[in-house]
């Protein structure tokens, strides 16, 4: 069966949390949600005997509010990975095609495989993770994921060539805006040009919300319209939605730990950029880095080995070993200060072990 024949996705690894473990292997963010999501959860509890609302109608307003966007451009999910999936099942099958950089989210092949999809990979040209426009307008796809801010690597892309992209592509292109919040600019501004684009965002990573599983996405009415008409109807349960609704609320404390890890990002980069580490300048919650051992190599051996250090250690990160662009280095999360001095630390430690 060919539904069995498919690879399915892989996740992070999630060990058991304890008090010992430093875990920055999927980019959650280190400090928990806004106060104001506990009491706006146990108020609904009472409530759970009952559906949710379930056009998630009072989030929409708040989300088209704080957007400057009308509601009808707004849908909400079970995370930005159940809009992904209701993209790839409103706008491809076996004759309409799907395309995505590689390296990027590897749960978009996933989603293309389900629909029995044909995927189309577009590669980049070099290790700086420079956005290859022309092979990406040429891919004669009907939809195109395009992470931006792109992970692994934390490369942002221009509004300039996503306009570009997006005004010549034959083809909705699906801008996936999961780290946004950590790059303060995003593609809205390119809605109004351009009815074929469509921007996804979550809560699990700025809003602190990754237990929670909420995402939204933002495109034209039109659009809003095909993915609201094929999404399950209760997909976002009662406290997803009070959860959600509260974290936004709360801007305060939203721009507090933001400003928190956007420092300890920079601190990142510095370290690794000291060291002599090509490292690429990051507008994510991550760095993602090429470890160098004491005698000046690189490659897979020196990722891995370190990557195993660490890991040894209690300190968990993100390795890819099946791409050539990603094979040398590793994916490191930003946490709280305290862990990241502890990583450094254990960094120097294996440095030295290497001598």
């Amino acid at each position: 069966m060919r539904i069995l024949s498919r690879s399915a996705y892989l996740p992070g690894h999630q060990p058991e949390v304890n008090q010992n473990l430093i875990k920055l292997n999927t980019n959650e963010n280190p400090f928990p949600p806004s106060p104001k999501v506990a009491d706006a959860v146990l108020s609904e509890v009472g409530n759970l005997h009952l559906y949710p609302e379930p056009y998630s109608k009072k989030l929409r307003k708040l989300i088209a509010e704080t957007n400057n966007v009308s509601e009808e451009q707004i849908i909400i999910g079970n995370g930005s990975d159940d809009l992904l999936n209701l993209c790839v099942r409103s706008f491809s099958d076996n004759i309409r095609s799907v395309g995505m950089l590689v390296p990027s989210y590897s749960l978009y092949p996933t989603l293309a495989s389900l629909q029995d999809s044909k995927l189309l990979k577009v590669g980049f040209n070099d290790d700086e993770f420079n956005l290859p426009s022309t092979d990406i307008i040429n891919s004669g796809v009907n939809l195109f994921f395009l992470t931006n801010p792109h992970a692994p690597s934390g490369r942002l892309f221009s509004q300039s060539a996503i306009f570009s992209i997006a005004s010549q592509i034959d083809a909705l292109l699906v801008v996936d805006e999961a780290y946004v919040d950590f790059a303060g600019e995003s593609s809205i501004s390119v809605l109004s040009s351009c009815d074929n684009v469509l921007i996804t965002r979550t809560f699990s990573k700025s809003y602190s919300l990754a237990g929670s599983r909420v995402g939204f996405a933002i495109s034209s009415p039109e659009i809003i319209s095909v993915l609201d008409s094929v999404r399950e109807v209760y997909n976002v349960d009662r406290l997803a939605q009070a959860a959600a609704y509260a974290s936004l609320s709360d801007v305060e404390y939203f721009n507090n730990c933001r400003v928190k890890i956007l420092s300890e990002r920079n601190r990142a980069y510095k370290f690794f950029t000291d060291l002599g580490w090509h490292t690429i300048d990051s507008h994510a919650n991550f760095i993602f880095t090429e470890p160098v051992d004491t005698f000046g190599q690189v490659g897979k051996n020196v990722a891995q080995s370190l990557y195993n250090f660490l890991e040894k250690n209690n300190i968990f990160t993100r390795y890819f070993p099946n791409h050539h662009l990603t094979e040398s280095k590793i994916r490191i999360s930003i946490g709280r200060e305290e862990h990241m001095r502890i990583l450094y630390q254990n960094i120097n430690t294996w440095r030295n072990e290497e001598c």
